[in-house]
């Protein structure tokens, strides 16, 4: 009943940080005692940088998975290899199915006859009509359900479930291109199908969605586009500082970032949601409105969401 060996090596003591045979089977380091492997990824939304360093002995495997480590290069960002990896398409077909779940979720969850809610009165304003419980009722769901999807797919691969996410990753090389691109794609074809399935739920496309409906007669776009571009950069300040940024790993770490990003979301879509009669708030995911118009029907303003 000695030291047993691993299959992930021959190290008996404990995994050599420094040797690649003692990498397991999906190159993360396999520890005494644990059967669970987590693929690396430095842009894993709620992970705070689980990832390998940059030496010499993860430099193959970092040709196939560039974002597997912090401090991409250009080169690395953009390099297309890491199509020819399985094990991104799988995390990318996962991507569709969480948004899939999402979209479809917080769809029939907000969701409200196509028509505009009643007219605040002069007493109390929006807080006593459907203008202020719709947007309070949603951003409390919001906040359990984008938590528990966090937590479901964070390890899977990496929970983004919005293409504002993604993108964002790209650019602060947190994220190949390759999986930027797949991602995105996956993400917006997991939204069109729960918003057709939304709408084979509701039993109608006449409905509209909280945080993707607009009157422009009421509201102009301009203001509208303003809120929009305020509070996508407010999401997105929030989720690196409490889920994406490596450096806050020992501060929030992966068991509080899913709450912290979910208070975020929550806490954005439920302020701009009241404010401005004729406008639904923010919809801080694209793809979840796309799905909302595949659902529905796509209106003038569809692309002021991108």
């Amino acid at each position: 009943m000695g030291n047993r060996r691993r299959h992930s090596g021959p190290n008996i003591d404990g995994p050599d940080l420094e040797n690649p045979a003692a990498l397991g089977r999906f190159n993360q380091r396999d520890e005494p005692h644990s059967e669970v492997h987590i693929p690396p990824f430095i842009g894993r939304l709620g992970g705070n940088g689980t990832a390998l360093s940059r030496c010499s002995s993860n430099e193959e495997f970092l040709k196939q998975v560039p974002d597997a480590a912090p401090l991409m290069s250009l080169s690395d960002t953009l390099n297309l290899r890491p199509f020819l990896t399985i094990g991104l398409w799988k995390s990318a077909l996962m991507e569709g199915v969480g948004s899939l779940l999402l979209v479809w979720l917080t769809i029939y969850a907000n969701v409200s006859p196509a028509s505009i809610p009643a007219a605040p009165t002069q007493r109390w304003g929006v807080f006593d009509n459907a203008s202020f419980m719709g947007p309070l009722v949603g951003g409390i769901l919001n906040f359990f359900y984008l938590t528990l999807f966090t937590f479901c797919f964070g390890a899977v691969s990496g929970a983004h479930l919005n293409p504002t996410i993604t993108i964002a990753t790209l650019f602060a090389r947190l994220c190949s291109l390759p999986r930027a691109i797949l991602y995105v794609s996956f993400q917006t074809g997991g939204a069109a199908l729960g918003g057709l399935l939304a709408r084979a739920s509701y039993g109608t496309r006449d409905f509209k969605v909280g945080g993707c409906w607009l009157y422009p007669d009421v509201v102009p776009m301009r203001e509208v586009f303003t809120v929009e571009f305020m509070a996508c950069t407010i999401l997105l300040f929030f989720a690196f500082g409490v889920g994406l940024d490596p450096r806050q790993k020992q501060v929030v770490g992966p068991t509080l970032g899913p709450f912290m990003v979910g208070i975020s979301l929550a806490g954005i879509s439920f302020g701009t949601g009241y404010t401005r009669y004729g406008y639904g708030g923010a919809s801080l995911n694209p793809a979840r409105c796309l799905g909302s118009y595949v659902g529905s029907s796509f209106p003038s303003f569809h692309w002021i969401h991108w």
